[in-house]
């Protein structure tokens, strides 16, 4: 299971993605196939995308995976624990590429 912390550290990063590049929350839906709840899911963070959802994503908002996964980790287990995704600085700014948007 996604750590709550970590859903809602993705939904900041991809609602400030797709303002960035100045679509609505619908218009990401209908250009993912996605139904606007979902869309809306992922972006207050209550909902954690699988992996072809995050490559739609990063394709449709022409965006690098570290863009939306800005602040997020995974942090190997000891053997004894498995590994988890955990958020590690909640107020960082992101790098210079990734406000620009520029290329991918």
């Amino acid at each position: 299971m996604i750590p709550v912390e970590v859903g809602k550290r993705f939904g900041v990063n991809l609602k400030r993605a797709r303002k960035r590049r100045g679509i609505s929350q619908d218009e990401l839906a209908f250009t993912m196939g996605l139904h606007r709840t979902e869309a809306s899911l992922l972006e207050r963070g209550l909902r954690f995308p699988r992996i072809d959802t995050f490559v739609k994503l990063c394709d449709s908002l022409d965006a690098k995976p570290r863009e939306l996964l800005r602040g997020i980790v995974w942090v190997r287990g000891d053997g004894s624990e498995p590994g988890a995704m955990r958020v590690i600085d909640d107020n960082a700014p992101p790098s210079a590429g990734e406000d620009s948007g520029a290329g991918r």
